[in-house]
């Protein structure tokens, strides 16, 4: 099971990450030859591939590994796929958990933009599909769109404005068509916890995000009183901080049972392993 792409559950329950005793596991994967400039981090419902988007490649660069969620097991597939005929600053990446589409938002246009895999997981095999969601006339204007995440049927969709410190709720029309979607006038600051909001990340139960900040190079809990009701938000006080090993944190995702948690960031363009 996998949420970036939040997808319909499947395999292991989830644990809520206990990020007060989360700790780094001296496990990395470097991708400094394939991209400099990475912004977000998606990996696939089996654990077996990683995905980076980046900014300098304007691309999103797929990452194989021969141990289902052991990083230290990871190698470049020498597969890629170029988001630059639509988004030319490509900062949020999101897959469909059968791994059959993929968005991008991107910081130049403000839009979203949906793409289709013929094989499934194998981005060389992704395609426009000609359909997007331009947030800034079709919402408020969030001020640069990076995290994006959809709940686990694509009925919802949820967005970071980086510039504003706060997460935004979309409603779809047609589940994980992005050019259905409009705004659900539902808004979370995240701003009290880090003023430099980046990646998103939603539990599969729909009752707890993640956030990784930049200002902070933490990642901070929140709770849902009701599942995907981002009304119903609020700070748990607990966070963690990858500062250590990442103090430019770009992207963030978390293992399937939610045991293990990954980030990668600017400062060393790295991908980087921890247990929750």
């Amino acid at each position: 099971m996998q949420m970036g792409a939040a997808g319909a559950p499947s395999g292991p329950a989830w644990t809520n990450p206990d990020l007060a005793n989360a700790s780094y596991d001296s496990v990395s994967l470097s991708i400094a030859s394939e991209e400099t400039f990475p912004t977000d981090l998606v990996v696939s419902s089996d654990g077996t591939k990683f995905y980076v988007l980046g900014a300098a490649g304007y691309s999103i660069d797929q990452y194989n590994l021969t141990t289902a969620w052991d990083l230290s097991t990871g190698s470049y597939a020498n597969k890629t796929f170029s988001t630059q005929s639509q988004a030319s600053a490509p900062n949020g990446l999101s897959f469909k958990s059968d791994g059959t589409k993929v968005y991008v938002a991107d910081t130049v246009n403000d839009a979203i933009y949906q793409y289709a895999l013929s094989t499934s997981w194998d981005i060389s095999t992704a395609s426009y599909e000609n359909k997007s969601f331009d947030l800034s006339s079709n919402s408020p204007n969030i001020g640069d769109p990076y995290g994006i995440q959809f709940k686990s049927d694509g009925s919802k969709m949820y967005v970071i404005g980086y510039s504003t410190d706060a997460v935004y709720q979309y409603s779809l029309s047609t589940s994980w068509d992005v050019s259905t979607a409009s705004y659900d006038s539902v808004t979370f600051a995240t701003k009290p916890q880090d003023g430099g909001p980046h990646a998103l990340f939603f539990a599969p139960t729909g009752t707890k995000f993640y956030v990784l900040g930049t200002a902070n190079d933490k990642v901070f809990e929140y709770s849902l009183t009701t599942a995907w009701d981002l009304s119903s938000s609020s700070y748990s006080g607990n966070s963690f901080s990858i500062g250590s090993q990442e103090n430019n944190g770009k992207g963030l995702f978390f293992k399937d049972d939610g045991s293990k948690m990954y980030a990668v960031g600017w400062q060393n363009d790295t991908i980087y392993q921890y247990s929750t």
